[in-house]
């Protein structure tokens, strides 16, 4: 029925059919209003660090000692994770991609963008509606009114009709907003991104210091063993008077000070356990029973050192706040337009008749054509102010996205400078716990053979304690930042499926001072 409507409208209006085309080029001739965004200008730093790195970091014969070069220029892989050798750790981490509440709402609020956009493209579509309408009238006998030939009062009227609307985007408005709409789908996108790598990285650090947590738990307990045989000790000399009971009194002293620091640690372990339950989408009571071991976990020895130019186009959050710029440089436009006159377009065709059967005979058919500008006059200043607003804001998203590049720039060089330490304050605490281990073995024994005090012996054991601590957190914060060195870089988000090369490396970006300066000149118009 609607298909016989539409060709007789087809059929008998050949001038019609002139005038919409004759709009759809005026409207795709027209022009967008507002500026043009460019990209801005990659920062010309001549290096990630505040000085110059080693090549080589220092080397400890110990888990998480080994040896790490900085690769300049190299590239990171997706599930860069994998460098740890871990085949625990990277079951953990595809549990957390696959079953992360947080990650699965990013990736909702991903879908969510992409169905916006293609929502917003339909502007650029004539709007066709359908219907039919059908009722029974009565009209009083002395009306005036018209009623049908047959001269019934009372009938019944049946109206099928098609109405065509289109609205040319003669100043780009439609345009500016899908322009919009597409940079805040990205936006999202990218968040998205950053997403699954701040997941992944939390997973990694979560359990190295689980593995920390574990080490330093085993190290207290093992010294609650030593003092503990040392409290045993004094009492048997307490008793045959080989001592006094002051030196009992200082050793059950040391041994509570380390039995204290147990429970704690103690505390941070369940923590920890309960944040890898969460990560990977489970209740707390259901984290895994395995725990992490640092000297299970392989050091990555090939450290990637991307180029100050790439890391903007490697940061999912420069990336992101990038977009947001786009999409507000679009807002000028669509403000600028919504100030300028607006055309649309009507178009209604259909016929009417008194029974079903009789519809599209001859004499039933009616059709209409219409076109309506429109132009804001006077609306208070708001248009004005909205223009300004947009401006403004392009202004705040600008700068965001400066900031976020600093920002970028501070982490990688704070990496940087944590790996390069960690690797002198590893050695450090390596030797360290060695002299302590001896100490401690030397005055014991000196201690029983009578030739030094116990005074010495306690610094011995207190000074091993803290050894042992200090080198396992040594141990872990390496780790630590070594990943943290691959979050920092990007996280290798572009190897991903469905994120191309040209995500990662795109033309060099350009905005120049007159670009920035566009968008704060503002209009006294209307």
């Amino acid at each position: 029925m609607i298909g016989r409507v539409l060709s007789a409208f087809r059929a008998t209006q050949p001038p019609a059919r002139h005038f919409l085309a004759a709009v759809a080029v005026l409207s795709i001739a027209g022009c967008a209003v507002g500026p043009d965004f460019h990209k801005p200008v990659a920062p010309d730093a001549g290096s990630l660090g505040a000085g110059s790195l080693p090549a080589t970091t220092g080397i400890a014969n110990i888990a998480g000692g080994q040896a790490q070069q900085f690769v300049s220029g190299g590239d990171i892989p997706a599930d860069w994770w994998m460098l740890f050798h871990s085949p625990a750790l990277n079951a953990l981490i595809e549990q957390s991609l696959a079953h992360n509440p947080d990650l699965k709402a990013a990736q909702a609020a991903l879908a969510v963008a992409r169905e916006s956009t293609k929502a917003g493209r339909g502007a650029y579509y004539p709007s066709v509606t359908a219907g039919l309408s059908a009722s029974r009238e009565q009209d009083p006998p002395g009306a005036l009114a018209p009623v049908p030939s047959n001269n019934a009062f009372l009938y019944n009227l049946f109206t099928p009709q098609v109405s065509v609307s289109y609205v040319p985007d003669v100043f780009g408005l439609n345009r500016r907003t899908v322009e919009s709409l597409k940079a805040q789908e990205q936006s999202v996108r990218f968040q998205a991104i950053a997403a699954r790598i701040t997941l992944s990285s939390n997973v990694v650090a979560a359990a190295v210091q689980q593995a920390s947590l574990c080490a330093q738990v085993a190290a207290t307990r093992e010294l609650v063993g030593i003092n503990s045989h040392m409290v045993e000790i004094l009492k048997y000399q307490l008793d045959k008077g080989y001592a006094g009971r002051l030196d009992l009194a200082a050793q059950e002293a040391q041994l509570a000070q380390v039995e204290a620091a147990l429970p704690p640690l103690l505390t941070q372990l369940a923590q920890q356990d309960h944040l890898l339950a969460v990560l990977a989408g489970r209740f707390p009571g259901e984290a895994p029973t395995e725990k992490f071991d640092l000297a299970s976990l392989h050091l990555p020895q090939q450290l990637p050192l991307s180029l100050p130019s790439a890391l903007v186009a490697q940061r999912p959050d420069v990336r992101q706040a990038e977009a947001n710029m786009h999409a507000a440089s679009a807002q000028v436009g669509v403000a600028i337009a919504n100030r300028l006159p607006n055309i649309s377009l009507t178009a209604n065709a259909g016929s009417t008749a008194l029974a079903i059967n009789q519809l599209f005979k001859s004499g039933t058919g009616f059709w209409s054509l219409g076109a309506d500008l429109a132009a804001p006059v006077f609306q208070g200043g708001s248009l004005r102010h909205q223009e300004r607003a947009a401006r403004a804001a392009y202004v705040e998203a600008s700068e965001q996205y400066r900031s976020t590049v600093l920002t970028a720039f501070q982490n990688v060089a704070d990496t940087l400078a944590a790996l390069q330490h960690d690797a002198e304050g590893l050695q450090a605490a390596a030797t360290a716990a060695d002299a302590a281990k001896l100490t401690l073995d030397l005055s014991q024994r000196q201690y029983k053979d009578g030739y030094a005090g116990y005074l010495s012996l306690l610094g011995a054991e207190q000074g091993y304690q803290q050894a042992r601590i200090a080198l396992v957190q040594a141990q872990a914060s390496r780790y630590a930042d070594t990943a943290a060195l691959f979050q920092a870089l990007g996280g290798g988000w572009w190897h991903g499926a469905g994120n191309g090369p040209a995500d990662a490396a795109p033309a060099p970006p350009r905005l120049s001072d007159s670009d920035h300066a566009r968008t704060n000149r503002d209009s006294d118009e209307k």
